[in-house]
């Protein structure tokens, strides 16, 4: 069975990251990028998957620009036996990565799809859903286990209440979440390993997918800083405060 888990280029989360003095976007220029955690977490739990023989091929696939050979190359490293890179230089917003993917499963015809349940840069946490509902297939989010057996994928979910066990019929989408394993620290024989893995290239247009973005991004700006906070003498002014100066009573 193959197992197909996408992964995203961000900015590492130990980056201070800053906003364009145009206002259009978060500055990128010259800083350190990663692979996505939660899509780390998926690589991981595909290649225990592998390792338990439930699983006989692991997939990894990344939609953007060149640069994203590197963070594929950091899954084939950590035990992905192949890699994809959809190739576009268009800002790619979530329906566009579902759709890419979509038409990537009606090609390589996997029995699971992997993804982290969300992406730390745009923190949007859609492309699961809407892949499952363009595939027809179903879907767990947030999983915090995963069990393969006899055509079925049993995974269990955090949830307010307590924890929540769906079975899902394979094939089917799964999206992780942080507790669902530790990425394993990877080596210098993998990472020279991982050079030699094969890693196609493909383009939008080979799968014949429209990846226009479909929302525009009017301005980004830093939230305000927060004032100091001070000390009152009594709950009388602390009262006065919140109604007259913060208005929140």
């Amino acid at each position: 069975m193959k197992v197909l888990v996408a992964v995203k280029r961000v900015v590492d989360y130990n980056v201070k990251i800053s906003v364009k003095s145009d206002g259009s976007g978060v500055d990128i220029a010259n800083v350190k990028m990663s692979m996505n955690p939660f899509d780390e977490i998926g690589v991981e739990e595909a290649v225990r998957l592998k390792e338990q023989g439930t699983v006989t091929e692991v997939i990894a696939v990344s939609c953007g620009t060149t640069q994203c050979q590197e963070t594929l190359r950091t899954a084939l490293a950590i035990g992905a036996d192949r890699a994809i890179l959809i190739n576009t230089d268009v800002e790619l917003q979530p329906l566009a990565v579902a759709n890419l993917l979509n038409g990537l499963i009606k090609r390589e015809q996997p029995g699971l799809i992997i993804l982290g349940k969300q992406a730390i840069d745009d923190d949007c946490n859609q492309t699961g859903q809407m892949l499952a509902a363009l595939a027809d297939l179903p879907q767990a989010t947030c999983a915090s286990k995963v069990h393969l057996m006899d055509g079925a994928a049993t995974v269990t979910r955090e949830v307010d209440g307590g924890l929540e066990t769906l079975k899902l019929t394979l094939p089917a989408v799964v999206t992780t979440d942080l507790r669902l394993n530790e990425p394993r620290y990877i080596t210098l024989p993998n990472i020279m390993k991982a050079k030699k893995k094969p890693l196609e290239v493909i383009t939008p247009a080979d799968l014949g997918v429209d990846v226009r973005p479909r929302l525009t991004t009017l301005r980004v700006s830093e939230p305000a800083k927060r004032s100091a906070g001070i000390k009152v003498p009594d709950v009388a002014t602390l009262v006065a405060k919140l109604r007259d100066e913060a208005k929140i009573i």
